[in-house]
């Protein structure tokens, strides 16, 4: 398993195993075949796992516990999340830290390496042009993002509860970009990373996602950049494993692949593994989080970070045929 440096944290495998999967948040998987999958991927070098409440429920963290006991193998690190919103500035720290302590409550741990922000961030005043009504359970104000929730998790670092902080980098562009430019800032992002350059259906505003620049802002400022999404919730596929509506923004990425899975087709090759592969050539990106919920899919995962980065040719067939610049 190759490694790379993760920011300022350190060497990290070039695959990070992802929690969503495991959750149950991509089709339907048993707790056995979750826990026996995280096994395997420590087995076989990995050495992130990256989870979250949201996945299943707690059902990521869950297998987390279940499959470690609360000794985690030497040298494997552990990431979660907080989904925030954007509460009363007056009850954020108690959020942050009820949140905090369920999670590692059901991982049977005392201290994570890494908490991250699962909230998009947006400009104050700001509302998304989808999902509006709802907002303020999953987008946190530049605001709040600044007066309570950093503090916070600057504390809980100084207290070693957590290693380290991090965001979720798929709310607005503009504030995302502000966010890695202002110190103190995240010592990890996780960025967008795929060759369609699309956050799918976690897009909830207008602008353009500027994936590249969000991953390029990153690695200017030595924040550790974790590449998610990189076969787009399916759409880089051979097919998607659950019915979708055609104006659904997983389906159309799926339709616009198209001329892409024709080209993994020409060259005898599973999408998926193509689509890892070009994750893992994309510059700034250190980890790319696979969101696997069986051994079946660790192993293509692991053929593909087994065969590596593809050269700027084969970079550029999939660019062209996608119809990047």
């Amino acid at each position: 398993m190759r490694h790379r440096e993760l920011g300022n944290l350190g060497p990290v495998s070039c695959l990070t195993l992802g929690g969503a999967g495991l959750g149950g948040v991509w089709g339907q998987t048993s707790r056995d075949e979750a826990i026996a999958t995280m096994r395997c991927a420590v087995d076989a070098g990995i050495d992130w796992i990256d989870v979250a409440p949201s996945y299943g429920r707690g059902a990521a963290e869950a297998v987390v516990g279940a499959a470690f006991h609360g000794r985690i193998p030497a040298g494997v690190r552990i990431s979660t999340k907080v989904q925030l919103g954007s509460p009363p500035a007056q009850v954020t720290e108690r959020r942050i830290l009820l949140s905090l302590e369920r999670s590692l409550r059901t991982m049977l741990l005392d201290r994570v390496d890494v908490l991250l922000l699962h909230s998009n961030l947006v400009p104050d005043g700001y509302r998304m042009a989808r999902g509006a009504a709802t907002q303020d359970r999953w987008a946190t104000a530049w605001s709040l993002y600044i007066e309570q929730v950093r503090p916070v998790l600057e504390t809980l670092v100084r207290q070693g509860r957590i290693g380290a902080w991090g965001i979720t980098a798929v709310g607005l562009p503009r504030t995302v970009l502000r966010a890695l430019e202002t110190d103190p800032a995240p010592a990890v992002a996780q960025c967008v990373a795929n060759l369609l350059d699309s956050p799918g259906g976690l897009r909830q505003f207008d602008d353009e996602p500027h994936s590249r620049e969000i991953i390029r802002t990153a690695r200017a400022h030595r924040i550790g950049v974790f590449g998610i999404r990189a076969v787009q919730a399916g759409a880089l596929t051979d097919a998607l494993d659950r019915t979708l509506e055609p104006d659904d923004p997983e389906m159309l990425d799926y339709v616009r692949a198209t001329p892409f899975r024709e080209l993994a087709a020409e060259l005898t090759e599973r999408p998926a593994v193509l689509a890892h592969r070009y994750a893992l050539s994309m510059e700034g990106v250190d980890s790319v989080v696979i969101g696997v919920k069986n051994r079946d899919e660790l192993a293509e995962c692991l053929r593909a970070a087994e065969q590596g980065p593809l050269d700027a040719e084969m970079v550029a067939r999939i660019d062209s045929c996608i119809g990047r610049a």
